[in-house]
């Protein structure tokens, strides 16, 4: 059994507020934090005990970070895969770089899924417009046209109807690389599920939550989701059968639409700490950010349990001037701010948590607050 001891330093690819959030788990802990980014003064850098600032793909950047480390991460999985494969041979990177290879490319991701029997909508490979007619057989209308790497927050995919939209989207988003195209899934709502492996083979899956999202963005995350206990019980045993089947250590993000018939069928993965996780710093025995920390130290894993009621809401670019004149209103709300130096048009700046008896009380309380509607906040007191 494997155990990276509190005193040693942590070393985090990617210096965002996943990474910072990773971090301050990390220093409660008692370990230190050696961090690489390309930005200066990166969210994760402020919190860091060591700071390198150079791409994610300069290797000798990633040698550095490995002789001042005791143990490698990442907190996002858009990271070079050969400076990941290196590494894995120089340190000690308990996630390596076999699932990362898997996640950051959207069609080997579906292959993935599909070999483990997890079910997916029913998907197909474009490489050029000569396959479009192959692939709308296999899809049909309507359809998402997806880049295979990179893209997020509804960036590098397009949703179809016709023939002429395909080819319009097709045409543009091929300058990016290949695609891959799935059938659009009717969904009742989308959820998703947080599962941890430790390096030492412990499993734990935190509660599912419900996602709302606008602009193609995460809006709010509500725990728990609003599901019947059949859903939930076959979307834990879906992250779980990823979990093991992937041979993933650390934090997986499972992303999942749930049908008109309850039936679930599996979005995307993220093999790291998610958006729709922040709820857990507040709401759970064991934040996803320190049970990351636990399972690529080789630590036991923390108790999940959802102690109450929570919504997450997100704090975009546009949110913080509004939210800075209401500061004095935040008696009900937890605030995390991640210290990003320009508050950008739909760029995440921060996240807001409410905790309650219920989903509903605790949405009651959001919107109170951003419509400035005290009485409401008062009958809830």
């Amino acid at each position: 059994m494997t155990i990276v001891k509190p005193g040693s330093t942590i070393g985090i690819i990617g210096g965002g507020q996943l990474g910072r959030m990773m971090a301050l788990s990390a220093k409660a802990m008692g370990y230190r934090i050696a961090v690489l980014d390309p930005t200066p003064d990166a969210p994760c850098a402020q919190v860091a005990d060591h700071v390198i600032t150079a791409s994610y793909d300069d290797y000798e950047a990633c040698k550095e970070l490995a002789s001042m480390s005791d143990v490698i991460t990442y907190e996002f999985e858009n990271i070079d895969e050969q400076a990941a494969a290196q590494l894995w041979q120089v340190s000690d990177f308990p996630q390596g770089y076999k699932v990362l290879a898997t996640t950051q490319h959207r069609l080997k991701e579906k292959q993935a899924l599909r070999h483990l029997h997890v079910p997916v909508a029913p998907f197909a490979a474009i490489q050029s417009l000569h396959d479009l007619e192959e692939a709308v057989a296999i899809t049909n209308f309507p359809a998402v046209v997806k880049t295979c790497r990179g893209g997020y927050d509804g960036k590098g995919q397009k949703v179809v109807h016709t023939w002429d939209e395909l080819t319009d989207a097709a045409e543009h988003l091929l300058t990016y690389g290949e695609l891959v195209i799935e059938a659009f899934v009717p969904f009742t709502c989308e959820v998703s599920v947080i599962a941890t492996k430790s390096r030492n083979g412990e499993i734990s899956v935190f509660p599912l939550v419900e996602n709302e999202h606008q602009d193609s963005i995460l809006h709010r995350t509500i725990a728990p989701a609003r599901v019947s206990e059949v859903v939930e019980k076959e979307a834990k045993q879906i992250a779980m059968q990823i979990v093991e089947g992937l041979d993933v250590v650390g934090t997986l993000a499972v992303e999942m639409f749930v049908t008109d018939d309850n039936k679930l069928v599996v979005n995307e993965l993220a093999p790291r700490p998610h958006n729709s996780g922040h709820y857990t710093i507040e709401a759970c025995k064991t934040s996803q950010f320190e049970q990351h920390i636990r399972a690529i130290c080789g630590l036991p894993l923390g108790e999940t349990t959802l102690l109450t009621p929570a919504v997450m809401e997100n704090l975009l670019g546009e949110h913080v001037a509004p939210l800075m004149e209401r500061l004095n209103e935040l008696n009900r709300i937890s605030l995390h701010l991640y210290g990003k130096k320009e508050a950008k048009w739909k760029r995440k700046m921060g996240h807001l948590t409410v905790l309650g008896e219920d989903s509903t009380r605790c949405l009651q309380i959001l919107d109170a607050f951003w419509e400035k509607k005290m009485k409401v906040l008062e009958e809830i007191e």
